[in-house]
């Protein structure tokens, strides 16, 4: 199994200066987010990276904040200001980092976010002053789930794959979140803005910049091509949408069928399935170190990559678009879904397939 660099030490954490003066703050929770707002700030402060200050809000999983000290060293690369904070720590961390927070959460300008459903960011949202225009930049495939709930006039954001209310602590965090999905509705004097490289139904009022993944193209590669193929795995089994078993028997046949080598892991799969495809499925095991697009254009990556429906299968053609590699997508059989998937959950994933533009679409691969 190939596993990323050792360990780097946590960041420094530094206070979010350039906030406090009005400007731009981000706040990001995974290494994608913080790489779509690599890719927003190049295309809105190509020639003043100091006025975006990123604030890390790292969660416990060590791979997620691999990726995150990566990516974090990235931005101050280019200029801006990261403020590592570590909200998760200790019981009293989040009412410490929100007390922090919140005088340079009034004060901003723009705020920008990557997750609207975090509770944490939706408790952000709802402290940030009125006047604050909004950017929400890309989570992956949620956004586009995202944004139809808010054209649907959702009145609470549901993540697709989860079903049921929520419990209790959803009722007690409802006023909270009612506040947060209000910020996220434009309204005179203050605009709402949608950073994106997915296909999404744009909200009444919301203006929308398409995610073309600049930065990333002209800070990476031409990327290596080596022959066959690289799969990339999917987190499906984790979040308890698709049995693992079906999954590790589509994989193998996916290998067996189309010559793949090698199987990129996502951040949040186990160990265990990990070592199954390992063993059953005799491909290498790739834990990146930073997030797919910037791997895929660092190279060296095959020249077909294939996929589930996942992020990857809209973003990979665009981070490679001048580079000559295939992506494909393999749909998801609705026979793998787990008994406690969401109804939802076939639809949804089917849709990621269907609208992947740059992405060649292959039929089911049943176990």
């Amino acid at each position: 199994m190939t596993a990323p660099d050792a360990p780097l030490p946590e960041p420094e954490r530094t206070g979010p200066r350039r906030a406090g003066d009005g400007g731009t703050l981000a706040f990001v929770e995974s290494p994608v987010q913080l790489l779509n707002v690599l890719e927003w700030a190049h295309v809105r402060f190509r020639d003043d990276a100091a006025a975006l200050t990123l604030v890390v809000l790292p969660p416990h999983d060590p791979m997620t904040r691999g990726q995150l000290r990566r990516m974090a060293q990235l931005a101050r690369d280019e200029g801006h200001v990261v403020d590592w904070s570590e909200a998760r720590g200790t019981t009293s961390a989040p009412l410490k980092t929100v007390l922090r927070l919140a005088r340079p959460l009034r004060a901003a300008r723009r705020i920008v976010i990557g997750d609207p459903f975090s509770r944490y960011v939706q408790l952000l949202l709802a402290l940030s002053g009125e006047a604050a225009d909004l950017t929400v930049v890309d989570d992956g495939t949620a956004t586009m789930e995202f944004t139809a709930q808010l054209a649907g006039g959702a009145k609470r954001l549901t993540r697709w794959h989860r079903s049921g209310a929520g419990g209790p602590g959803a009722l007690l965090f409802a006023p909270v979140s009612g506040r947060a999905r209000r910020r996220l509705t434009p309204r005179r004097g203050r605009a709402v803005e949608l950073f994106s490289a997915m296909p999404v139904e744009v909200p009444e009022g919301i203006d929308v910049v398409e995610n073309a993944f600049a930065w990333t193209r002209e800070r990476f590669g031409p990327p290596a091509l080596i022959e066959g193929t690289d799969l990339v795995g999917t987190s499906l089994a984790e979040t308890g949408v698709v049995d693992a078993d079906r999954y590790v028997e589509a994989v193998r046949s996916l290998a067996r069928a189309h010559g793949a080598v090698r199987y990129f892991a996502h951040r949040r799969e186990g160990m265990e399935k990990l070592h199954r495809i390992a063993v059953e499925c005799g491909v290498e095991i790739v834990r990146p170190d930073l997030p797919l697009e910037l791997v895929a254009r660092r190279g060296p990556v095959a020249r077909t990559v294939l996929s589930f429906p996942s992020t990857v299968v809209h973003t990979l053609p665009l981070a490679l678009a001048d580079t000559g590699v295939r992506v494909a997508v393999c749909d998801v059989d609705r026979a793998w879904l787990t008994d406690a998937a969401s109804p939802r959950a076939h639809g949804f994933l089917s849709g990621v397939t269907a609208t992947a533009r740059g992405a060649h679409r292959l039929r089911t691969s049943a176990p």
